[in-house]
Parts: C-alpha cells; structure tokens; sequence
C-alpha cells in the first residue's frame, strides 16, 4: 500500500470524496482544483498553459 492511501484511510475523507473536493471548477479559469498547485496557481492542462491569468483557486 502506498504512503498516500494509507494517509487517506488514517483519515476521515473517503476517496470519493476527496475525488469530488478535486472535480470542483474555478470561477475564475473553468480548470478544476487538480489543477491549482499548492499555492493556488492555475498551472493549466496537460501541455497547455491557463492563460486567464489565474493565480488563486475560486470555487463556483
């Protein structure tokens, strides 16, 4: 098992809802949370960078 499952089931958060917290969408760019580093950032898709310039997670 890895470190980061044996953390999720230590936890009290169900993957499925640390799966949901993840798909929610930025007001701001439309990218999803998983997207956003730990700062906040959108870092963009895949190879394509977010160009709305936003630099701070908003959830809708």
């Amino acid at each position: 098992m890895s470190s980061i499952e044996s953390k999720i089931e230590k936890s009290e958060i169900s993957t499925a809802e640390l799966i949901g917290h993840f798909r929610e969408k930025c007001k701001t760019c439309g990218h999803h949370r998983i997207m956003h580093n730990e700062f906040g950032q959108c870092e963009g898709v895949m190879n394509k960078p977010c160009t709305s310039g936003c630099d701070k997670f908003n959830a809708e």
